[in-house]
């Protein structure tokens, strides 16, 4: 046992192994903003719809019940976070999730909040 700043450390070893373990304040800052653009409902729908392949704005709009402007408008946030990722062919613009991390989360999450 270690007392440093009048605080008393249990396991010195135990908390120097984790210390070396933890990441930078910027990689948690990082993190967090990811949290913050997937803590939106309708971008978090958004990348939920994504899923199942990638789609147009028109199309996202339609299964969102919502304009093409806001859809863009979320979809433009979601691009800027690589969360999204876009396609295009010809005049035509498709998106997709970014990768399989982003799938893997939201199937997690969602498998989580189901357990309840």
């Amino acid at each position: 046992m270690e007392t440093t700043n009048e605080i008393t450390i249990h396991d010195t070893d135990f908390v120097a192994h984790i210390q070396q373990k933890m990441n930078s304040y910027n990689t948690i800052a990082d993190l967090s903003d990811f949290f913050k653009i997937m803590g939106d409902s309708t971008r978090l729908q958004l990348l939920m719809v994504l899923e199942h392949g990638e789609l147009c704005v028109s199309d996202l709009a339609y299964l969102l019940n919502m304009s093409i402007s806001a859809v863009s408008h979320q979809l433009k946030s979601l691009r800027n976070a690589k969360l999204v990722k876009i396609r295009r062919d010809g005049k035509n613009i498709f998106y997709s999730l970014d990768d399989e991390h982003i799938k893997s989360i939201l199937e997690v999450s969602l498998e989580h909040i189901l357990e309840r």
